[in-house]
């Protein structure tokens, strides 16, 4: 958590130290300027009131008024003719000549600053021009000693760093207190990720942030969820593939060991090889079908599509079950409206109709219907079969898509099945872009219902998951 936070902490101080710098140096810069201004400003007035007098009386009476009036305070006036002689000044020195000797004899009316540096120079200074009768016949200098605005820019620096030391220490408080709340839910994911790394998937993170935080620790839960639930599966379906191989071969070894090692008659032997030819078919079909999964789970499967008639495609199918539910004594019908195509692979098509038509044979008695409905409404086509048999319990109803799941527990032979017929059909009809739904009622029947839209679409399909 140190490192999280400490470099978190780093990047926040150094943002707001230089934010902070920034104003800190364009505030002082703006609070001194303000103060020179008003300094001058001020002097330049006093300069110009004092002109005003002399503009009234030129005499020298009143330039003595005007010398006395500054005696007592920190400015300093000097008052010369049109051709810079001084006539009267509060305190003449030589900084004050060379400013004097310096100025050029144009200055407007409303005067002019002479001297602003008040970082290098002793004092500041301004010039007021006096007329009469619209003829310059003087000028009045103001000089304001500099130490003043250093003592103030003094006093400022104080404040202006005791200032920055204590929103300094409240800013580098803020930043750790930030720095941990923001990195703490970042190392909690993080050893969450670990944990899943081990396989251990019980992770809990708090979720009750509504930002982009939150929507990660949310996104992780359901990522553990989602691998323990994928675990899970991958222990069944392990589990499963292995009875289901166990007791075809087991099968296979017990009378294949019988017919090795015993003498048996005929009628024996034959018995016994059928049973070998039924297990060693049965394991040839569940080695198929899990050639199919996984092709299907490693995207290589392909879906080749083309233009099929429905109507001759059902027709043929019907035939060649017929005699099969004919013989269970099981009403079998087919209707098909005429006329109607899918884009579709025609093999893979007959692959669904076949796994479901089994489900349906396996689980109709004598004397129930089977029957294949085949319509179009607008743009989705709809296959649906149906039957009458013993249907599915409601509670086993949402997981018959499932790989190996089986509605007999018991895994009775005399139902046969694998568990992976409706798995299979669900994958291929979402190969083609359709959708299979179930709908079942105990000693009623089941119907399954497959339906795909867009059905006049051509592209050869690619099976993507």
């Amino acid at each position: 958590m140190r490192k999280l936070s400490l470099k978190l902490g780093i990047i926040f101080f150094i943002t707001l130290f230089c934010i902070e710098t920034f104003m800190m140096f364009f505030l002082h810069a703006s609070l001194t300027n303000s103060r020179v201004e008003e300094e001058l400003t001020s002097l330049q007035a006093r300069g110009n009131s004092h002109r005003t007098i002399l503009e009234q009386n030129f005499n020298k009476e009143t330039l003595s008024h005007v010398v006395l009036m500054e005696s007592d305070e920190n400015t300093d006036v000097v008052i010369t003719d049109d051709e810079g002689i001084v006539l009267a000044s509060s305190q003449l020195y030589s900084e004050v000549k060379n400013i004097i000797n310096k100025v050029e004899r144009n200055v407007p009316y409303e005067g002019k600053v002479l001297q602003d540096n008040w970082q290098e120079a002793a004092s500041i200074a301004t010039i007021s021009p006096i007329q009469k009768q619209q003829t310059t016949i003087g000028y009045v200098y103001m000089f304001q000693n500099t130490d003043s605005i250093h003592t103030l820019m003094k006093r400022l620096n104080k404040h202006f760093l005791i200032v920055g030391i204590v929103s300094g220490f409240v800013t580098i408080v803020v930043i750790i207190i930030l720095s941990r709340k923001l990195a703490k839910p970042l190392i909690q994911m993080k050893e969450a990720a670990l944990k899943m790394s081990k396989g251990d998937f019980t992770v809990a993170l708090s979720t009750n942030g509504k930002d982009e935080l939150g929507d990660l620790s949310n996104a992780i839960k359901l990522l553990s969820s989602d691998l323990n639930h994928l675990r899970q599966e991958r222990k069944e379906f392990l589990s499963s593939i292995a009875h289901e191989l166990r007791t075809p071969l087991t099968f296979i070894k017990g009378y294949t060991d019988i017919l090795y090692k015993r003498d048996l008659p005929e009628q024996d032997r034959q018995k016994y090889l059928a049973i070998i030819i039924e297990e060693t078919n049965r394991l040839s079909r569940l080695i198929k079908d899990l050639f199919d999964l996984a092709k299907m789970d490693e995207n290589s499967f392909i879906i080749e599509k083309q233009c099929l008639h429905l109507n001759p495609f059902f027709t043929s199918l019907k035939e060649k079950l017929s005699p099969v539910f004919q013989e269970k004594q099981i009403h079998f019908t087919v209707h098909c409206e005429e006329e109607l195509t899918l884009w579709a692979d025609q093999a893979r098509l007959e692959q669904i109709m076949m796994n479901l038509l089994n489900n349906a044979f396996t689980y109709c008695a004598s004397g129930d219907t089977t029957s294949v409905k085949v319509t179009k409404h607008n743009d989705v086509l709809t296959i649906i079969v149906q039957d009458t048999g013993k249907g599915i319990p409601k509670k086993d109803l949402p997981y018959i898509f499932e790989r190996f799941y089986r509605v007999e527990k018991s895994r009775s032979r005399a139902l046969g099945g694998s568990g992976l017929g409706l798995a299979i059909v669900k994958e291929l009809v979402q190969a083609h872009g359709g959708e299979v739904t179930a709908s079942s009622e105990e000693n009623k029947g089941t119907i399954f219902a497959l339906s795909f839209k867009g059905v006049e679409s051509n592209e050869n399909y690619f099976m993507h998951r």
